[in-house]
């Protein structure tokens, strides 16, 4: 019998009092103490949200994150931040991390927060989120005064000192995000690149499972077709924004040695998605390419939509697993089962 589970891509938005606490702080007009209360109790709320939705792995939220770059960047030396630029098609923009030589890093990022929130998360495993070093690179500016691939294997190297960290302190799930690779600027080129630069990434995660996610579209065909080659153990794919050429891509092209998450969810637009319309269109996928194992999740995270609809699309995730398994005679991965 196969399987069937399910996680949420990304992060999550700042819920009202978060967003208050955090604009207090940069004011001074509040203590780093209560700021970082704060911060928890959004984390344990959206935390609790995944678990009780049925998830297998539930994230922090990364809402003390003002994109996904500058967490990293400011522990770097070696790093600066520069100008405000749109983060792909959103209306969202993050600070273009400037390299003025191979970083080096300085305290954990990770290893803290997993142990910080990985009881909360029990039953359900801990995800830890990472830049994917492509992405990383292909965003930044580099003024290091060394070649481009270089730079990205220097990246790949000090966040492979992050998850090695991570997985050691308990996280089971590692995401790599790779939106780059889902860029209209993206190229073949780019996935052996990326090839590269995930193998001391691979090595580092002492056992914890890897789940490269490429959000905010599809990839285009060339650029799917050499993903097939990537050494990781999941890829979430954007099945949202273009269905018909997304499946028909996955169906005719095939899959690597890696499983394929769906990403149906829709995590940039706040109306519900019809689950039995996307549960009939998976469960067809998953008969076509002969899966025994099933990973259903979001288009993206859900950082660009209100607090309170990320909430909602959380336990619409959870139904939509149960609705696949059902449709498939699966049984459904779910902490839940396990308390």
């Amino acid at each position: 019998m196969g399987v069937v589970w399910g996680f949420v891509v990304a992060g999550y938005p700042r819920p009202r009092h978060v967003r208050i606490a955090l604009r207090d702080r940069e004011r001074g007009e509040l203590p780093l103490g209560a700021a970082e209360e704060a911060l928890a109790l959004g984390a344990a709320a959206v935390i609790g949200a995944q678990v009780s939705a049925g998830l297998a792995f539930a994230g922090d939220g990364c809402m003390d994150w003002h994109d996904v770059f500058r967490p990293f960047a400011v522990s770097w030396r070696n790093v600066s931040l520069g100008g405000l630029l749109r983060f792909f098609d959103n209306n969202f923009f993050y600070r273009i991390p400037v390299f003025h030589g191979e970083p080096e890093p300085t305290d954990p990022l990770l290893a803290p927060r997993v142990r910080r929130f990985l009881p909360l998360a029990w039953p359900a495993g801990l995800k830890a989120s990472i830049p994917g070093p492509l992405t990383f690179l292909r965003l930044s500016k580099n003024e290091a005064g060394i070649e481009d691939e270089e730079l990205g294997k220097a990246i790949a190297e000090v966040l492979a000192a992050e998850v090695k960290g991570a997985a050691l302190a308990g996280a089971s799930l590692i995401e790599v995000q790779e939106p780059f690779l889902a860029d209209v600027d993206a190229t073949p080129e780019d996935v052996e690149l990326l090839n590269d630069l995930l193998k001391p990434i691979k090595e580092a995660t002492e056992g914890a499972k890897i789940v490269l996610s490429i959000y905010y579209n599809f990839p285009d065909r060339k650029v799917y077709e050499r993903l097939l080659e990537v050494n990781v153990d999941y890829v979430a794919l954007d099945f949202g924004d273009a269905p018909k050429r997304a499946y028909e891509t996955l169906e005719s092209v095939g899959i690597g040695s890696w499983v394929p998450a769906f990403g149906e969810i829709n995590g940039r637009e706040v109306y519900d998605d019809n689950i039995d319309a996307i549960g009939e269109r998976i469960a067809s996928a998953v008969k076509t390419l002969a899966l025994d194992e099933v990973v259903v999740t979001t288009t993206s995270g859900f950082e660009l939509i209100p607090y309170r609809y990320s909430l909602r699309k959380t336990s619409l995730l959870g139904r939509l697993i149960e609705r696949v398994a059902e449709k498939l005679g699966f049984e459904l991965k779910t902490p839940l089962r396990h308390v």
